[in-house]
């Protein structure tokens, strides 16, 4: 007789082997890391006797769940910010707090609390992308989880890195570091490719053909995403990576949302695994990935649950659930993706998505051992039936909750028994967890009370004051101004006409600061836009002095290109008040004794109001500077014939 370390027997084994083979009372034999045989009790305890020998009877042994696409440090950030959608959820909240509190330490946390959920739930492999890769593998493995890890690369400083060439020389030494550890796999992660260079893709895909890594990323999240890489190259994004060569590494292609039937093809044909995070893809309205399609074509889609940030939870039988749901939905076929070709996704096809399928996702001879073991006797999970020989996976899909999950081995090591996770001191991780909440809601707390330091911590704004002499008129007519322009002294640098689009952000005490978006479409002869240019302007109430005739020194305390929709910065400046003012302008640049000048002739569409109004303005930095300006504005004034009684001193929103 053989002796094995451990005897598994008297458990229902759903191997989710390609003949989705079922043993009732059946055993599973375990020899060090790896599973030597599978069969009914009475044939193996014939043959193998154990070490130990663990009784399931009533207990049902499935494979260990496959998390195929998560950020597990970001468990320390649930709850964070909800119901936003995914740009200002990400670039106004998520990487604020990154920069900000993203450390080694953070991540070891962040990913020993994360093992200890997904293992409660089952779990014993995740696909992960983050920073600090080094911390998440060393608490991983005390964990005792199998993972493919990531080492996120990006085309602007992270927590872990000032530039992409740090990160990518990172992730080198990382790879090395891990390449043969018998738990972790890692993995190169450019993060997606609006996060990324033509450069870092390519290099990035380099480096994982070089030492034959996954290489982990977001493909097709949005429609906003693929709309935006439509305009810009002509194409979608698969297509493009295709082009770039990426697809000849081994790659994790996270979401896939919003791509096209021959986009799956090209996916398929190339061997990509896809990641389907349905919970997180739902809170953000990301929309719903065609899977039923993707399987159809013979693509291999893996389940993940994305970051707790965005799920808010790492439960992998709630997100197998979900997943069969969504596609009936999707399709309005309730026979779309059965709980059989679910359960699969979260193990056996789980595995292939992620490169592994040869060492993990079914219970077979040869494959590490990697166990779930499930009591489905409960109120919830009963009465069972066995006419249909499908029935039990019904039964674990769309009965089973994770806290049916009642022991977990991986690699042939118990990491929960009896419901107490072995591997990790949850209540110490909670209690630090909960002691560095307390900071990031001071950081957050602080922050949304101050508009300067909410726009600066997403980079939108440039820190810096500009100043303005400027005034502006009412006119019946362009005809004085025009007959200004034609005089010898001024002599004309520039020309322009444009239609303005402008939304004011009003924000009351204590600072009443206003910020503008402005979207400027210039157009050409023929009326038609030729190009269009968005900007940020933040000023405060109030002018700096005023001077004869109406003339005012302003002051603009931060300005910046807008790189985000208007839409964005609704959402995320959360204002007291909008206002929108819309104008055609036509705008001269002229030189006047020795200084440069801006005239405008503006028609206001928004409010419509009759005639015209006339602004002169130039940009000054001192005081004499300011007043020189002043007299040199007045002259102008005198020349096109403008009284005090036309002279306007509310701006354009003031206005409207």
């Amino acid at each position: 007789m053989t002796t094995v370390d451990l005897l598994l027997v008297n458990g229902t084994i759903v191997t989710m082997d390609t003949s989705y083979t079922v043993i009732q009372k059946g055993a599973v034999a375990i020899k060090d890391d790896s599973i030597v045989a599978v069969g009914p009790t009475d044939e193996l305890t014939k043959e193998y006797q154990g070490t130990e020998t663990f009784d399931c009877t009533n207990l049902t042994l499935i494979p260990g769940l496959i998390n195929a696409h998560t950020h597990v440090p970001m468990s320390l950030l649930r709850g964070l910010a909800d119901d936003l959608r995914l740009d200002v959820w990400l670039i106004g909240y998520m990487m604020p707090v990154e920069r900000e509190f993203v450390n080694e330490e953070f991540v070891y946390l962040g990913t020993l609390l994360g093992c200890a959920e997904m293992i409660q739930s089952g779990v014993t492999t995740f696909a992960d992308m983050y920073y600090y890769e080094d911390s998440v593998a060393s608490a991983t493995v005390e964990a005792g989880m199998r993972g493919i890890l990531g080492q996120t690369i990006l085309k602007f400083p992270s927590p872990d890195a000032d530039s992409y060439e740090e990160s990518l020389a990172a992730c080198e030494t990382f790879i090395e570091k891990w390449r043969d550890h018998p738990l972790i796999i890692p993995a190169v992660a450019p993060h997606a490719p609006y996060t990324c260079t033509e450069d870092i893709l390519k290099e990035c895909t380099a480096l994982a053909v070089k030492y034959d890594v996954p290489l982990h990323i977001h493909i097709s999240e949005t429609a906003q995403e693929v709309e935006e890489w439509r305009d810009t190259y002509g194409m979608p994004v698969v297509p493009w990576i295709k082009k770039q060569k990426m697809l000849r590494a081994k790659v994790i292609a996270a979401h896939c949302v919003h791509i096209d039937e021959g986009e799956i093809n090209t996916l398929q044909h190339n061997n990509v695994g896809v990641a389907h995070n349905p919970t997180s893809n739902l809170k953000l309205a990301s929309g719903m990935a065609p899977i039923k399609t993707m399987l159809d074509t013979g693509l291999k889609v893996g389940i993940g649950t994305d970051g707790v940030s965005s799920n808010n939870d790492l439960d992998m039988l709630e997100e197998t659930r979900l997943a069969a749901f969504v596609a009936k939905v999707s399709t309005d076929d309730p026979t779309a993706l059965p709980a059989k070709q679910a359960l699969t996704m979260a193990t056996r096809m789980g595995a292939e998505a992620l490169h592994i399928g040869e060492i993990t996702g079914s219970l077979e001879v040869g494959k590490r051992a990697d166990i779930a073991i499930l009591d489905l006797n409960r109120l919830h999970t009963q009465p069972s039936f066995r006419r249909d020989s499908d029935a039990i996976y019904a039964q674990i899909v769309y009965t089973a909750k994770s806290t049916d999950v009642q022991h977990v081995l991986c690699n042939g090591q118990w990491l929960m028994r009896d419901r107490e996770v072995l591997t990790v001191d949850i209540e110490k991780a909670l209690a630090e967890a909960n002691e560095l909440a307390v900071k990031i809601d001071a950081f957050l707390i602080e922050r949304e009370d101050d508009i300067v330091s909410k726009l600066l911590a997403i980079g939108e704004l440039e820190q810096g004051e500009s100043f303005e002499v400027q005034v502006k008129a009412r006119i019946e007519d362009t005809a004085a101004v025009e007959t200004l322009l034609e005089r010898e002294d001024i002599k004309i640098v520039k020309r322009s006409h444009y239609r303005q689009y402008d939304t004011y952000f009003e924000f009351g005490e204590p600072d009443n600061y206003r910020l503008r978006y402005r979207e400027d479409d210039f157009l050409g002869d023929n009326g038609m836009v030729t190009s269009v240019r968005t900007r940020l302007t933040l000023t405060s109430e109030g002018k700096e002095h005023e001077f004869e005739n109406a003339i005012v020194l302003s002051r603009s305390r931060f300005i910046s290109q807008a790189t985000r929709p208007l839409r964005f910065y609704r959402e995320y400046v959360q204002a007291n008040s909008e206002t929108t003012v819309v104008k055609e302008r036509r705008r001269w640049h002229i030189d006047y004794r020795g200084f440069r000048i801006y005239i405008n002739i503006d028609k206001l569409i928004e409010p419509e109001m009759a005639g015209y109004y006339v602004e002169i303005k130039s940009r000054t930095w001192s005081k004499t500077d300011a007043r020189e300006k002043a007299e040199a504005i007045s002259e102008l004034l005198n020349m096109i014939g403008i009284d005090a009684s036309a002279l306007v001193k509310d701006e354009y929103v003031a206005l409207a």
